[in-house]
């Protein structure tokens, strides 16, 4: 049992470790000062549209701690499963990715030589390419992915193609801001290792409604929530004290699962060695929201080609909305870095031009609303080198740990990372550091003798 434990953040890895120590005993007071939980994982009314916007999140089937953590609020029915990627080229031209027969890691072999996105060229380079993740992804994160591409005489095509679309839309940046480390974790994990690790999950529900269950399991779990933005952190005598809304929290070990801007602040005055943070740095994502008066995709989802956009997720199809309710659809620019200085009008026009070279039928129809949602911290970038000032859950000062998807974890920037690192941290407090941890997802086919990972 781990005493008292005030958790300082309620998004994914506040809740993750809120979970795992409430119901292991502890007395936990979780301190949140958004009126739902989430975090950076939320959707909200928008007040002009009168509609609910979502940011983007999906989830892959290797992501296990995720997905335990939403099978224990009951939320595993609320996650649509695709087994296949399409892949569209200005024209509308369509490449599709699916597992077929064959064993892992070959499973997605055929479909992958029909691809008439790639030429045969471009194939052979992918596939020795690939071949340096069959095993896993290096152990170092010194290299750029940059620097992989040239180093192993990646095709122009095959970059604009496969690799961008998947490393970009993963891991939110450039390859020169990817470590090749994490860009070889998401080709293993999802293209590699089994049919069900790749597996793409996108949530049915707007993500706030999708994550109060979760909150309702703390609930139950005995937690105490209490809503206020924290104003200090301090050591106390037997512990530490936590000031929130004019209030003193006493416990007697403390989880900042916040952001590292938001555990730069609270941290500057503790005694010791300081955690460097001028390493860590956001990538912004764009969303644009869209709402037809009926259907112009025949698609669920789809990644786009040659274009700022990397995706398209039909939320009226994937919610199964009837016809008669029109079409609500996302448009996800990933590395937005440029739409930051852009008003909304520039990304509007822009975005709807680069639609409709997909799905001319937009033309046509009625447009009847439409929003942009610019998240300038959406994500912190894994760039080469990086992991060694990811710190650990554990820190120096006895009784303080660290959860968010930016310390370490061994996963980038993702929900499964949040959830990883909550649970970690719980670990840690129990002393015991994976013990809440959930199963990997296990290597199928030949990949069970080739995998070390």
């Amino acid at each position: 049992m781990s005493g008292s434990v005030i958790v300082v953040g309620g998004g994914l890895a506040g809740m993750a470790a809120a979970v795992a120590l409430a119901n292991d005993g502890a007395q936990i007071t979780l301190v949140e000062r958004r009126p739902e939980i989430g975090g950076r994982v939320y959707s909200y009314p928008h007040p002009a549209l009168g509609e609910t916007v979502d940011s983007q999140h999906v989830v892959l089937g290797c992501c296990t701690n995720l997905l335990e953590l939403c099978g224990q609020a009951g939320q595993s029915g609320a996650i649509r499963w695709y087994d296949e990627l399409v892949f569209l080229e200005p024209g509308g031209r369509r490449s599709v990715m699916r597992p077929g027969l064959l064993p892992a890691p070959s499973h997605q072999t055929m479909s992958f030589l029909r691809a008439p996105m790639l030429s045969l060229r471009d194939k052979v380079g992918i596939a020795a390419g690939l071949m340096e993740f069959l095993r896993g992804y290096p152990a170092g994160d010194a290299e750029s992915f940059a620097t992989w591409v040239k180093r192993t005489g990646q095709t122009e095509r095959a970059v604009r193609h496969f690799w961008e679309p998947v490393v970009v839309g993963a891991l939110n940046d450039g390859f020169e801001n990817c470590s090749t480390k994490y860009a070889g974790k998401v080709f293993h994990e999802s293209f590699l290792r089994s049919p069900e690790g790749g597996r793409l999950g996108i949530p049915a529900q707007p993500l706030s409604e999708f994550l109060a269950p979760v909150g309702d399991v703390a609930l139950r779990a005995g937690v105490t929530v209490k809503k206020a933005g924290v104003e200090r952190l301090a050591q106390s005598a037997g512990g530490w004290v936590v000031t929130a809304g004019g209030e003193e929290l006493r416990a007697e070990n403390v989880v900042l699962a916040v952001s590292f801007k938001e555990a730069e602040r609270l941290m500057q005055g503790l005694p010791g060695t300081a955690i460097d943070f001028t390493h860590f740095v956001h990538a912004p994502i764009t969303t644009i929201h869209l709402w037809y008066d009926r259907d112009v995709t025949g698609l669920d989802h789809a990644v786009l080609l040659d274009t700022r956009i990397q995706w398209v997720f039909v939320k009226s199809r994937i919610r199964g909305w009837a016809a008669s309710r029109g079409s609500y659809l996302e448009l996800v620019i990933s590395a937005s870095e440029p739409e930051l200085a852009m008003g909304r009008e520039e990304i509007l026009a822009s975005a709807l031009r680069e639609f409709q070279l997909f799905f001319p039928e937009a033309k046509s129809a009625k447009l009847l609303k439409s929003g942009v949602l610019k998240e300038a911290r959406a994500t912190f970038s894994v760039t080469p080198g990086l992991d060694r000032f990811r710190p650990a859950q554990r820190t120096q000062w006895p009784g303080l740990f660290l959860a968010g998807d930016w310390t370490a974890t061994e996963w980038p920037s993702t929900m499964e990372g949040a959830v990883r690192s909550g649970r970690l941290a719980a670990g840690e407090i129990v002393g015991e550091r994976g013990r809440f941890m959930a199963a990997e997802l296990p290597a199928t086919g030949l990949m069970r003798w080739l995998s070390r990972c």
